[in-house]
């Protein structure tokens, strides 16, 4: 009998599933935007991904050494932050600048607030905005001339729509347009998703209603075009953002009410900032302003506790 019942706290239902494990599904979903990066632009976008990891990796050693904390980077959450955060930047930008934001991810946005678990808005996001606050010519430099392609200098499919001009949507299905180191190729990217998906690390809940809520809101605000609906799908980092970044544990809610509200209020930021905002990309502000209403938004969608409040027979 003794050997039948154990008292103890809280949880009773356990998994073996890790944070390492999930963080090394992660890496792996990354790798067919990774390589599709590193072949489109070059050995320097590889450089840029390495410093970038190694920066947010070393910059948790160095702080959960100094601090007297345990040492946390086996998890392998600074190397998914690293990834994420190289892969969001330019393919020509000075390797210092995403090294900083590494630094500026790890310690300023996840450090300081506790660690792992404890972070307000999601590290890369918000590594990705200060960068694009204080470098905003080069976080904005998406040069066409020196890797090959035929369309304007500078000019992203985005900022091509926000122009008036065509943009080729096979070659964004593809990845051969400029942008990012990650978010040009939407067949590597969704790759990726649907390993996440299948190995059950992500639910499709919040990109699903994410990528439909901005299509409505551009189909509907942006002249009834499907076809310039498509483009805006397909183009930037929506795709990117909304299985990537949308989709971190600890900046997105846990009740299904919760992401129902999360995705529809990320797409309706993303299409105001897309449609009318002073820059044609509107995912990395959208992600963290939706990440900031997001205990609010969990408080609101708890569900009631069986039994309370009930009507009385």
């Amino acid at each position: 009998m003794n050997n039948m019942l154990h008292v103890s706290s809280s949880p009773h239902v356990r998994d073996k599933v890790t944070t390492k494990n999930l963080m090394f599904d992660v890496v792996i979903a990354l790798i067919p935007a990774t390589v599709w990066g590193v072949y489109q632009f070059g050995l320097y976008a590889l450089a840029v991904v390495v410093a970038t990891i190694a920066a947010c990796v070393l910059s948790e050693y160095v702080w959960e050494k100094g601090m007297g904390k345990p040492i946390t980077i086996a998890d392998g959450s600074a190397v998914v932050t690293g990834i994420i955060l190289a892969l969001n930047m330019p393919p020509e930008i000075p390797i210092w600048m995403p090294m900083l934001g590494g630094v500026f991810a790890i310690i300023v946005v996840k450090q300081l607030f506790g660690g792992l678990g404890q972070n307000f808005m999601n590290p890369a996001l918000a590594a990705r905005c200060f960068l694009l606050i204080s470098f905003a010519g080069n976080m904005n430099n998406f040069s066409s001339a020196k890797l090959g392609f035929d369309s304007v200098s500078g000019a992203t499919p985005l900022a091509a729509m926000r122009a008036g001009s065509q943009v080729d949507l096979a070659a964004m299905v593809v990845g051969k347009i400029p942008g990012t180191i990650g978010e040009v190729s939407v067949i590597a990217l969704l790759i990726g998703a649907i390993y996440m998906i299948v190995r059950k690390v992500i639910s499709p809940r919040i990109p699903l209603i994410y990528i439909g809520t901005v299509a409505v809101f551009v189909f509907i605000f942006g002249g009834f075009d499907v076809t310039y609906t498509v483009n805006q799908i397909c183009a930037g980092g929506l795709i990117f953002g909304a299985f990537f970044m949308a989709t971190d544990y600890v900046t997105s809610p846990i009740t299904k009410k919760g992401q129902v509200v999360f995705g529809i209020l990320l797409g309706l930021l993303t299409g105001i900032f897309r449609l009318w905002g002073g820059s044609p990309e509107g995912v990395s502000y959208a992600i963290i302003l939706s990440n900031l209403c997001m205990p609010m938004i969990e408080k609101m969608t708890l569900p009631k506790a069986f039994g309370k409040e009930g009507k009385k027979a």
